[in-house]
Formats: C-alpha cells, sequence, structure tokens
C-alpha cells in the first residue's frame, strides 16, 4: 500500500480574506491569518497530495496535527501549503508540511491521516450520531 502514497505532493492555497484572520475566527486579537484557517490550508494539501491515488471506497480522515506557526500573514496575502507523503504505516499517512507567504516559510509541520473504508466508517459515525440522541 505504501508505495502507492510515499512522495505524493500536494498543494492547496488561498487570499487571506478578513473572515480567516485571528479575530474573526476567535483564535486571537490581531487581523492575521489564524492558525485554525492555517491547519485548514495544511489538510486540503494533504487531500490533494491522494485524491487521485485513494480507490473510490477509499477516505481518509484527519487524526494528528502539529503545526507551527512561524509568521504573520496580513489580509490580502497569498498564502500557499504543500503536503508530502513522507510514511505509511498501515493506514497511517504521514505528511510533512510547509506553508509559504511569498518566499516567507510561516508554517511547517506534520499531518497524520488515517485510510478508511468510505461506508464503514460513515456507518459508524451516523451509529454514534443517533447514540447520542437516544
Amino acid at each position: 500500500m505504501s508505495d502507492r502514497f510515499i512522495g505524493a505532493i500536494g498543494l492547496s492555497s488561498m487570499t487571506v480574506k478578513h473572515a480567516d484572520t485571528a479575530i474573526a475566527l476567535g483564535s486571537g486579537d490581531v487581523a492575521v491569518l489564524g492558525t485554525p484557517r492555517m491547519v485548514g490550508l495544511a489538510e486540503a494539501a494533504t487531500l490533494a497530495a491522494i485524491a487521485d491515488r485513494l480507490d473510490q471506497q477509499e477516505t481518509t480522515v484527519g487524526v494528528d496535527v502539529h503545526i507551527e506557526h512561524l509568521g504573520a500573514s496580513s489580509v490580502g496575502s497569498l498564502v500557499q501549503a504543500s503536503a508530502v507523503v513522507s510514511d505509511v504505516d498501515g493506514s497511517r499517512i504521514t505528511f510533512d508540511i510547509q506553508a509559504h507567504d511569498g518566499e516567507r516559510l510561516v508554517a511547517r509541520g506534520v499531518v497524520i491521516r488515517m485510510l478508511v473504508d468510505r461506508v464503514q466508517f460513515t456507518a459508524r459515525v451516523a451509529a454514534l450520531g443517533a447514540n447520542a440522541r437516544s
């Protein structure tokens, strides 16, 4: 299984809007790209890295995120994230992450996603929801 994922590269980019700021997200009190949105950008890059390598019945879910948000990006900045599959251990897929605002490295880290069967996972989540409502 690891052969089909190792080395896969994904990219994701965004132009920072006010809705993406720490103020708008409730994660800070300055108008810069909020860390929660940076994490979302990193996860989008991981999805892009492996989307064309998944079988129809497969999907991945995020299980671990470690992001160092190294620099601020202001409203209007173009931030680009890249994800590279660096390891596969069974169903655990590890991605090395970097994000740049122009030439500046503004974030780096690791995201781990689990490969799951889409139908089985959806059924388990639905059962959890049904149990929570009863």
